[in-house]
């Protein structure tokens, strides 16, 4: 039988897919100008001796029925039985740049359906929807999304962490086997984040052929990178699943979470940008399409000391730092004193609120700003009135003491008691007063989760998921923001229904200049809540100028951490300007195209976002240790249009002077910063700008404008 060939493209990039008899991605890769099908005939591969006698393609189903001996796309059994599908297509449907692909295997009693979108930002979308025909239900241990990768992808990228490091990239070169990253924390998680990128040998920010993959799952999850022993490589991914979590009863249809994924011939900077693109077109939805607000939050001001006399006058100081929206964190609800009781007692603590909040929401909104409150809906401690009246409520495997963690447990959101609970008390909270902004914190992993004695880790995630589509609905003004101990809960799956994530709890801009820099290359400035913190870090004990700690927030969704009636004079100032600079900027900053910069000292990182028009750019150069040679080198500017002729400008910096004015690392400035010059665009992108050198632990902020 002939085959038959289908193509999704787009400018950035093109996926070609065999559909006849069975299903199977053939190319992935640059944009072509001049594909025909027929061209796909000259990929017919040769059957290697010593192995089966016939080819086996990795099919979107990746069947180890086949001989394919990889890690299958699909694994499970009835009764023991139907456990090796082999699926066969039956319909193939092409709508635009959206394929859909449904395949059968009608010995197992399976139906496979495959849907596959490619955006006009060159980001494609791939999941798979597996249905049981028979009566006899169907145990799914196993459902990945897999993609295969050209055979020159041969390093490959990750990101580990922890809680306050998020983030964290490493790499390594892959020749043989398989590189995997397992999640089984119930959450997305801080320690693995879901997402793989392999690419060309050496590939960086700005060079280098990459492909990069993020599961949008907020739960448990496994990526796989692979090499076969034939030399295919390719990625996969996968909600994972407890043992026992997941059958398919008859007419059931079980679907993968989405996988996205990116080509780019431009290194890191290309797969960024589409990445950013798609949610920007697709995703990300702000009410009434508003800037992003300056936030000021109360937890490293007053943690849970509240007084709403002087939370009031807190947000008389915030509203004259330029802060405008303001939120009360966690403390406010009844028996909260400290971290260890009164979790699930979502009422008003009416020994602090007397008058209730109403009072203080006033207050703030007279001021100008919005108002934003703290929850954790999802846990319970032991010591709440909650638990002592519905201690069944937990999230548990009967039999078992499962450990705290934070002092808390989960609670059972399968329970439809629970989520009745739980649909109410939020329904009042907002309902009830005039709420801007939530807070949705998820402090404690996922231990032993059951329903009903079985596993129910996925099931948490999908109800967790319900509750917020409800409250969106009913409340669509209303912004959430996901935090999970920061960031612990950060896909794209969740920022469906959120407007924001708390990319960590540690403001400690050393440590956020990593961390934000990881987060970007999945995600836009907009949606990365990124605050100044105390000049006394809470999480690290680190102390940082307010420039550093100031410029370091600008490049996200700038936020203020801390007490502002307890801050002095210089600091109150510090606090203000940089509210001011991110006010002029975040036109540019949430709407332009993301750079990061090669440079060639590590400790030297530059970042900089540049107008889709190429009129404008501005540039963050932070020094984060002390650099390797006595010169920090020529910054090369990407981005900007050549033809064009710029004006750069030194906008921040920490005091900078020379050794006859009082400094210590120059005798003489660079000869930008003491006469004014204007440069091509080429010039700028090629041969550079020489920078000035900087102590460890600062930054400098430069623009470029077009005049030409």
């Amino acid at each position: 039988m002939e085959p038959t060939f289908h193509r999704l493209t787009s400018q950035h990039g093109d996926l070609v897919l065999r559909t006849e008899s069975f299903a199977e991605i053939v190319y992935f890769g640059p944009h072509l100008q001049h594909f025909t099908a027929q061209d796909c005939l000259s990929l017919g591969r040769p059957v290697a001796n010593g192995r089966l006698d016939i080819d086996t393609p990795i099919t979107l189903a990746a069947e180890l029925g086949g001989g394919l001996f990889s890690s299958p796309g699909i694994e499970g059994h009835r009764n023991g039985l139907d456990a090796s599908p082999i699926f066969t297509t039956c319909q193939v449907e092409q709508h635009g740049q959206t394929l859909v692909v449904t395949s059968e295997d009608r010995e197992a009693g399976l139906r496979l359906t495959s849907e596959i979108q490619l955006a006009d930002s060159g980001v494609v979308q791939i999941r798979h929807g597996l249905s049981n025909l028979r009566a006899v239900a169907w145990q799914v241990d196993r459902l990945a999304v897999t993609l295969p990768v050209a055979e020159r992808a041969r390093d490959v990228m990750a990101f580990h962490g922890r809680w306050t490091r998020e983030f964290q990239p490493h790499r390594i070169a892959l020749e043989h086997d398989s590189f995997v990253i397992e999640n089984r924390r119930g959450r997305t998680s801080h320690e693995h984040f879901p997402a793989l990128i392999t690419g060309t040998s050496g590939f960086s920010e700005q060079q280098g052929e990459v492909w990069g993959v993020h599961l949008g799952w907020s739960g448990n999850h496994r990526l796989r990178c692979e090499v076969k022993s034939d030399g295919r490589r390719y990625l996969q991914a996968e909600a994972l699943y407890l043992s026992g979590e997941m059958a398919l009863a008859e007419g059931e249809t079980l679907w993968t979470p989405w996988l996205y994924a990116s080509y780019s011939a431009t290194g890191l900077n290309g797969m960024s940008q589409q990445f950013h693109r798609f949610l920007r077109d697709e995703v990300i939805r702000f009410p009434d399409n508003k800037a992003r607000p300056v936030h000021l939050n109360t937890w490293e001001g007053i943690y849970f000391n509240h007084n709403p006399h002087y939370i009031m006058q807190m947000a008389s100081r915030a509203a004259e730092l330029g802060v405008e929206r303001f939120i009360i964190d966690d403390g406010w609800f009844r028996g909260r004193d400290h971290d260890r009781a009164a979790l699930g007692d979502w009422y008003l603590d009416e020994t602090k609120y007397p008058d209730g909040l109403a009072p203080v929401i006033s207050h703030v909104k007279s001021l100008g700003m919005e108002f934003g409150i703290w929850v954790e809906p999802e846990m319970i401690n032991p010591d709440s009135d909650l638990y002592r009246a519905h201690p069944d409520w937990v999230l548990k495997l009967p039999g078992y003491q499962q450990a705290t963690g934070r002092y808390q447990w989960v609670l059972d959101l399968s329970n439809p008691q629970v989520y009745a609970f739980l649909l109410d008390r939020m329904t009042w909270l907002l309902g009830e007063h005039a709420i801007d902004y939530v807070k949705w914190d998820m402090n404690r992993e996922l231990v032993q989760a059951g329903h009903n004695g079985k596993a129910a880790a996925d099931a948490q995630t999908r109800h967790y998921y319900r509750l917020l589509d409800e409250l969106n609905q009913r409340y669509p003004h209303i912004e959430f923001e996901s935090c999970a101990s920061g960031g612990g809960r950060i896909d794209y799956e969740v920022l469906k229904r959120c407007h924001r994530f708390w990319a960590s709890d540690n403001n400690d801009a050393l440590e956020r200049n990593t961390i934000q820099r990881g987060m970007s290359y999945f995600f836009p400035p907009e949606v990365m809540g990124a605050h100044i913190g105390n000049r006394y870090c809470h999480a690290t004990f680190r102390q940082h100028s307010i420039e550093f700690r100031g410029l370091t927030a600008l490049f996200g969704h700038l936020g203020i951490e801390l007490d502002p009636i307890k801050a002095d004079a210089d600091e109150s100032a510090g606090y203000q300007r940089y509210v001011q600079l991110y006010k002029q900027w975040r036109p540019l900053l949430h709407t332009g195209n993301l750079w990061r910069v090669d440079m060639p000292d590590a400790a030297t990182q530059v970042q900089g976002v540049v107008s889709c028009d190429k009129a404008t750019g501005l540039f963050l150069v932070s020094q984060l240790a002390m650099p390797d040679y006595t010169l920090a080198g020529n910054l090369r500017f990407p981005g900007l249009d050549p033809a064009a002729r710029y004006q750069v400008s030194l906008i921040d910096h920490p005091n900078i002077r020379v050794v006859s004015e009082g400094g210590h690392t120059m005798r003489q400035l660079p000869a930008w910063m003491s006469s004014a010059m204007t440069l091509s665009g080429e010039w700028l992108a090629q041969a550079g700008l020489a920078l000035p050198v900087l102590d460890p632990e600062s930054a400098i902020l430069l623009s470029v404008k077009r005049i030409c």
